[in-house]
């Protein structure tokens, strides 16, 4: 079995339960979903889904920097939405941050997600 790394960053929320805030394996890292919670002050962002999924994705980045890449290294995306109706705006958040090859990704309509989101969004990065 290949060696797990912990990674983990105070530039990201903290984990809410008993899990890694990503996890590298080879060169492959997996992050944990991220939730628009601003680090800075452990909230959730509030105004509309798109302030939200700014800053789900702000999140996501740092982790995937605390392991040594970048977003233009993410080979797949999990999005996760409790109102599919919001996929159009998140969509279009999401366009500002990643560009040409985009990573393959699948989105979801959820029942809930954890702490009361809208929104929580996972990634697999290579990292080089």
């Amino acid at each position: 079995m290949k060696e797990k790394t912990v990674i983990e960053t105070n530039n990201a929320p903290g984990a809410v339960g008993p899990y890694s805030q990503a996890i590298m394996t080879g060169n492959l890292l997996f992050t944990s979903g991220q939730l628009p919670i601003d680090p800075a002050t452990g909230k959730m962002v509030e105004g509309s889904i798109s302030d939200r999924a700014h800053q789900v994705i702000k999140n996501l980045s740092a982790v995937i920097e605390a392991a040594g890449a970048q977003l233009d290294d993410v080979v797949k995306t999990t999005v996760f939405l409790s109102d599919i109706g919001d996929f159009q705006e998140v969509n279009a958040v999401y366009a500002e941050y990643f560009s040409s090859p985009f990573p393959a990704r699948s989105a979801f309509q959820v029942a809930a997600l954890p702490l009361g989101a809208d929104i929580e969004i996972e990634a697999i990065v290579v990292v080089k």
